[in-house]
């Protein structure tokens, strides 16, 4: 009797067989992957799907559309946005100018590690104005408000935390999006972020730090 010989899988797909249970989160993983080669706008559920190592109906058997399965995307990386912003302030002592530091390194890596994924992140709320699933994950800046009042010795719904925290995550945040789209490499701008961050931080933080009841 002839032994029966499997066929092998293409190289590119991610894994050849899968679960029912898993299907999602392989799907997911394969969308993550070509974002970030490719941009969210630049392959379609049929490529998704051959990435993931599935038929080309799988999908429908979670997501809608191609739509519904970018933001199911966009909700995962946020929580692990979020989860990664709290890890790296485990190491600086609590209510630490250099736990803010952090957070916007973390926040910089993100964006220079996996640029497709940052712009979909923070491009798609634009689509979905008014989605609450979405607004209900905006964990990153609530971290960032926390952190600030931490340090200033003030209540997290104090309104100067809230616009201390605005005022570096526009920093931050527009840094991230120079160095994805390569401004800062197109005027030659040789930038060391972690005296950036220091400096950002020191000079909109230590002024309002209170001590003793008072402003320092």
């Amino acid at each position: 009797m002839k032994k029966k010989v499997r066929k092998k899988n293409p190289p590119n797909m991610l894994r050849s067989a899968y679960h029912h249970g898993d299907l999602r989160q392989q799907l997911l993983n394969a969308v993550r992957s070509l974002v970030d080669r490719k941009g969210a706008e630049n392959f379609s559920i049929a490529e998704a799907a051959r990435t993931a190592g599935v038929s080309s109906a799988a999908p429908y058997r979670h997501f809608q559309d191609k739509p519904e399965i970018l933001k199911a995307l966009v909700l995962d990386e946020m929580d692990t946005m979020a989860a990664n912003m709290r890890l790296v302030m485990q190491p600086h002592p609590p209510a630490s100018i250099e736990r803010i530091e952090a957070l916007g390194y973390s926040y910089i890596q993100f964006a220079r590690e996996h640029p497709g994924l940052f712009r979909l992140v923070f491009g798609i709320s634009e689509s979905h104005e008014g989605d609450c699933e979405l607004e209900d994950k905006g964990h990153s800046v609530s971290i960032v408000i926390e952190a600030v009042a931490d340090y200033l010795g003030i209540s997290p719904m104090d309104e100067e935390a809230t616009r201390i925290a605005y005022l570096l995550w526009t920093i931050v945040h527009g840094h991230s999006w120079l160095i994805i789209d390569g401004k800062a490499k197109q005027q030659k701008l040789d930038i060391d972020e972690k005296k950036l961050l220091e400096t950002v931080s020191e000079r909109l933080l230590k002024p309002y730090r209170v001590n003793d009841g008072k402003p320092t």
